[in-house]
């Protein structure tokens, strides 16, 4: 049985080894905070990998010119950006035009974010704060109780509130002011709570990155039949946003953030906010802190909706041109690649050459054409059987196995209909006699109302044919009608 101690102990290893705190408990967490805070900005949340490790660059060179080089890790801006990506504090992806770039991963926002609070102005318990833990908790309690008088007398006592409210302010015609200390420290929360967003929305951003691995993953696998893997996982790419805990936390937050006028109301609000006089008191950071507050909102708005349609292209695409086999022998050659570096990293030096692969190897066929126009097979075909002919087959046998008796059957179509001037195709055909009635013969007997001009209807007719083994087939089409004589006859 764990006790308690050792419970809390496994926990906090367990938040530990998350990227975010493993950042900042790091020998060299400073430098790495204070570079991604320098390359990456809210105006600039991508950043080309070239630019990246210029950037880096310079400002390790900076460093070591101000006398700080004994604190600086060894290395190239290179290799720190491929540490911190493999770490998981950067992401490496591409973009349009095969663009490589870095972006801030969840983690390293959460990082950048706890160090600029804890080197910043340090939190207080102020009325602000204490009054939006109660209007949460105020709110959480009145969506999760499901008494409908107890909602009714919370919704009338507020109504009276306001009523009163009402009352006061068109009976003095004064409003209230509110002390510039506390609107300074509501000033102060918000900004608190602004500075959560970036992570809330990175992490909503990786969170579908991952899913879409997991589908890709899963896909290539291809341990279900086809159309299974198809149908669910066209379903999770047109549902992206429902299938993690975050995109459905996201979802909902974007009824709110995602009606633009709301978005136009809050920035006129924030306007009022900045032109108020306690706005003076402020530091420049936060006055422009509020001010890119609606700007911050569309950036996370819009990295959501990116990583969601990369989501929906990549995992379209992968189940378009799904080929397992092909994804096999990816996965096989990549394999002994990685397993020959394995085997051969160990043993080999820096100075050592590498032995190029100077030719590719010969391929084993057995035979190729000598010329384009180098018909002959690489063998000759075999011999053909030899057998007897019929030498019992007769002329008739011949004749009632071959194509239609059109004299017979002009003569039979004219005989039938003697005393008409249409004639039914199908009755004249099922009044013939039985040489007559073959398929071949039904199809003579079309060509020759052809010729002559036929009149078809919409109606369906049914007739059964006879070969000259005695099998019978039933044939069916529209019931068509001719004249008994050509279209030069009188």
């Amino acid at each position: 049985m764990i006790t308690r101690a050792e419970g809390a102990y496994l926990g906090a290893v367990r938040a530990f080894q998350n990227p975010m705190l493993d950042l900042l408990h790091k020998r060299h967490a400073p430098l790495v905070v204070a570079l991604l805070s320098l390359v990456f900005t809210a105006e600039r949340p991508s950043v080309p990998v070239a630019d990246a490790h210029t950037e880096v660059g310079d400002a390790l060179e900076q460093l070591r010119a101000a006398g700080h080089g004994e604190d600086l890790p060894v290395g190239g801006p290179r290799d720190l950006c491929r540490q911190w990506a493999d770490a998981g504090w950067l992401v490496r992806q591409v973009v349009d035009d095969d663009l490589e770039v870095y972006r801030l991963s969840a983690h390293a926002v959460g990082a950048l974010e706890v160090a600029g609070r804890a080197g910043g102005a340090r939190a207080r318990v102020s009325q602000s704060r204490v009054r939006t833990l109660l209007e949460a908790v105020e709110r959480l309690a009145l969506d999760a109780d499901p008494d409908v008088m107890v909602r009714i007398a919370r919704l009338d006592t507020e109504v009276r509130r306001l009523q009163a409210e009402i009352a006061r302010l068109e009976r003095t015609g004064q409003i209230e002011e509110v002390d510039d200390e506390e609107l300074l420290e509501e000033a102060e929360n918000v900004l608190h709570l602004v500075r959560e967003l970036p992570a809330d929305f990175a992490r909503v951003a990786e969170s579908i990155k991952a899913m879409q691995r997991d589908v890709v993953t899963a896909l290539r696998r291809d341990d279900r039949p086809t159309g299974e893997v198809l149908r669910e996982y066209l379903r999770r790419g047109e549902q992206v946003m429902d299938a993690t805990p975050e995109g459905r936390a996201f979802a909902g937050a974007l009824r709110l953030l995602g009606d633009p006028q709301r978005l136009d109301e809050l920035a006129t609000q924030l306007d009022t906010v900045l032109r108020h006089r306690f706005a003076a008191r402020l530091l420049p950071p936060q006055r422009a802190e509020l001010r890119e507050v609606v700007r911050r909102i569309e950036q996370g708005l819009d990295q959501v909706f990116a990583a969601q349609r990369e989501a929906s292209y990549v995992i379209t695409a992968q189940v378009r041109h799904h080929d397992p086999l092909r994804d096999r022998q990816v996965d096989d050659l990549l394999r002994d690649v990685m397993t020959g570096l394995q085997t051969w990293l160990p043993a080999s030096r820096r100075w050592h050459a590498v032995e190029p692969l100077r030719r590719l190897p010969a391929a084993e066929v057995e035979h190729l054409r000598r010329t384009p126009a180098d018909l002959r097979p690489p063998q000759p075909p075999d011999a053909l059987t030899a057998w007897d002919d019929d030498l019992d087959a007769s002329d008739a046998d011949a004749r009632a196995w071959g194509g239609p008796h059109y004299a017979d059957l002009d003569a039979h179509l004219r005989v039938f209909g003697a005393d008409s001037p249409a004639v039914d195709l199908a009755a004249a055909f099922r009044a013939a006699p039985p040489e007559l009635r073959r398929p071949v013969d039904l199809l003579g007997l079309l060509e020759i109302a052809h010729q002559r001009g036929m009149t078809e209807s919409d109606e369906l007719t049914f007739v059964d044919a006879v070969r000259p083994d005695g099998s019978r087939r039933r044939f069916a089409f529209g019931a068509t009608s001719t004249t008994t004589k050509d279209e030069g006859d009188d």
